[in-house]
């Protein structure tokens, strides 16, 4: 059996005018934007939220939540020295941040703790009673489980 492969000439030179247009240096603290990782999960109690923000101070984060909507705000700075430094690559995100997270109306909006340590901001919500898992016993045949 014959494979035909298609050809296209332009296809290595648009990749490296990407390359080429991306911006460096101080550039790149302008256009580029910090978008921090997040882990979500979830036990029998807490919602649990994990982003990796290492290199943001603690007063530089907020966290807001407002009709079943959580607002993680914060900004990494690019620390400059006194002195000039001869950067060849920042490949490092700085700037203004913003995460926001719809969440299922079974949490508790009173029921929320926000700890930061190691550079990872930890955000628990609890859920409402209801929300909670219920454990419900199986009766044995002949047996009754609910008085009444």
């Amino acid at each position: 059996m014959t494979t035909i492969t298609r050809i296209d000439p332009f296809r290595e030179l648009a990749s490296f005018f990407e390359n080429w247009a991306a911006p460096t240096g101080k550039e790149q603290l302008a256009a580029g934007t910090f978008v921090p990782p997040v882990d979500v999960y979830e036990d029998e109690h807490n919602l649990i939220l994990k982003l990796e923000v290492p290199g943001v101070n603690e007063e530089d984060l907020n966290v807001s939540l407002e009709n079943d909507t959580l607002v993680i705000q914060g900004e990494r700075k690019f620390e400059k020295e006194e002195k000039e430094e001869n950067f060849h690559r920042i490949e490092r995100r700085y700037g203004a941040f913003t995460r926001t997270f719809k969440l299922p109306n079974t949490l508790d909006s009173e029921k929320v703790e926000a700890n930061y340590e190691k550079g990872i901001l930890k955000i628990t919500i609890g859920k409402k009673a209801e929300a909670k898992p219920k454990q419900i016993k199986v009766a044995a045949a002949g047996e009754r489980t609910l008085k009444g």
